[in-house]
């Protein structure tokens, strides 16, 4: 009976002696493949341009809460006879230019007109530049004959243009001898002669006052300002 049951009892144990000692699902295999690897090339850098240094910009400082300057891009302009911001004249000596057109211009007319402290005449032109004169006299006398101008002013200022003409072709005068203005000094403006090429008119004023005198072109124009 003993011997029996060792016989009995050795028989599982052969079998799992043949099963290779272990049960359940079969073993798994790993298999490692080798895999060849290409060193790559070491990335390059794309080459950097230099950028073109920038000097840098220090704004002016401001008052606080000033508005930020503006600049002008157009220079500072210099007083002419056309800018009515002149202050006003204070010269009284006598001008003169002298020119020799080859064709003396037309008068065409006189114009005046009031400004911050002086009084504005323009002389309308037709033609090239011409001689000119400007100088106190006592009275206004007409050229030619010599007879006073029949006005009453406290100073007079005569302006003489030659080479220059004030009338048309058929003899009619190209604007009226006597201007009244209504202006602070000056108060009339007088054609006193135009008479062998030359034209002279005369400023009535109601006081002795500085004076200046300058010249315009396109169209060609004498001006002549008065202080008040």
């Amino acid at each position: 009976m003993r011997s029996t049951a060792v016989a009995a009892a050795l028989v599982p144990l052969a079998l799992l002696t043949a099963c290779g000692g272990q049960s359940g699902a079969s073993p798994e295999t790993t298999v490692t493949t080798p895999v060849s690897v290409t060193p790559s090339a070491p990335p390059q850098e794309s080459p950097v341009t230099p950028m073109t240094p920038v000097t840098p910009v220090t704004p002016e400082p401001t008052a606080p809460g000033a508005p930020s300057p503006i600049p002008s891009p157009i220079p500072s302009r210099r007083h002419t006879a056309a800018t009515p911001d002149l202050p006003p004249p204070s010269g009284t000596g006598q001008v003169e230019v002298k020119r020799s057109p080859q064709r003396p211009p037309l008068v065409k007319g006189v114009r005046f007109a009031a400004h911050q402290g002086f009084d504005r005449v323009v002389v309308d032109l037709q033609g090239p530049p011409t001689g000119y004169q400007v100088r106190w006299v006592t009275q206004l006398l007409q050229d030619g004959s010599g007879d006073p101008v029949e006005v009453k002013g406290g100073a007079y200022l005569q302006v003489a243009l030659t080479p220059a003409s004030a009338h048309t072709e058929d003899g009619k005068p190209t604007w009226q001898r006597i201007q009244k203005t209504g202006l602070p000094n000056v108060r009339g403006v007088v054609r006193t002669g135009d008479f062998e090429g030359t034209v002279t008119l005369g400023l009535v004023l109601g006081h002795r006052a500085g004076f200046r005198v300058d010249e315009q072109t396109a169209p060609y124009r004498l001006v002549i300002d008065v202080a008040h």
